[in-house]
């Protein structure tokens, strides 16, 4: 296995990541456990990545279940130390009522996301914690063609920034993310970190493949120039560039 620093941190990544969002739905927790084995003991790898509105499709009756699957498989292993965890606080944009609307990324909602998640997680730190999707709505999954509308709910992005830079001196995160962002979003996180002497998001999460290069329009440059690292979601294209999954065609 070959491994990357995390852009500006001291954070050594295996450039394969196991994404986790199926267990609690679509794998048991018996099958998560035989995959973060899988991975970890057989292949090397040790970048683990959740989210709190896990597993998918997200409902309120299996919300935080990839969580709690990944928090047993670490209480039984005792591997935490050996593990680079990642999660992530949704944003009210990802449709998502049973996990919250109205602006999510504030003090009260973040603290709420971040404290559960530790507790569902069996761990008392995340190294690596991500803004989900932005809280004001924008295009997401390769989507063009931007509509603005003037009353859009955007984020308070010095409290945001504030709130997580607080959890980082607390020991609760080490290094902050943002995913399915913008280019514009990605330039306010950074320009409002500059100015308020607040943390710098290290990486972002984005769709990236070969059917899907919205990446590269804006975010590549803005990614070399300021070194936020890329990870890259859904490369096979949902399995479709896999020969997996196959588009139906009207005959």
């Amino acid at each position: 296995m070959q491994y990357n620093f995390l852009p500006n941190t001291d954070i050594k990544v295996s450039k394969i990541c196991l994404g986790t969002m199926t267990w609690g739905q679509q794998n048991s927790e018996t099958e998560g456990h035989a995959q973060l084995d899988y991975a970890t003991i057989e292949k090397d790898i040790n970048f683990i990545d959740t989210a709190e509105m896990y597993s998918v499709p997200s409902k309120a009756e299996t919300q935080g279940s990839t969580e709690k699957i990944i928090g047993t498989w670490l209480n039984k292993r005792n591997k935490r130390d050996d593990i680079i965890l990642a999660s992530k606080v949704a944003g009210p944009s990802a449709g998502l009522p049973h996990i919250g609307t109205g602006r999510k990324f504030n003090r009260e909602n973040i603290t709420k996301a971040l404290n559960n998640s530790l507790q569902r997680l069996q761990t008392d730190y995340i190294d690596l914690y991500q803004l989900h999707w932005p809280e004001r709505p924008t295009n997401y999954f390769g989507a063009l063609g931007y509509t603005h509308t003037s009353e859009d709910a955007v984020t308070d992005f010095v409290e945001t920034l504030t709130v997580l830079n607080e959890f980082i001196q607390q020991g609760k995160i080490r290094h902050i993310g943002i995913s399915n962002e913008t280019p514009w979003g990605t330039m306010q996180y950074l320009n409002i970190a500059e100015k308020h002497n607040l943390p710098k998001v290290a990486t972002i999460q984005n769709p990236y493949s070969l059917v899907n290069r919205t990446y590269e329009i804006g975010l590549a440059e803005i990614g070399m120039r300021e070194n936020i690292g890329l990870l890259a979601y859904s490369p096979l294209a949902g399995g479709l560039l896999s020969n997996k999954i196959h588009k139906r065609t009207k005959t």
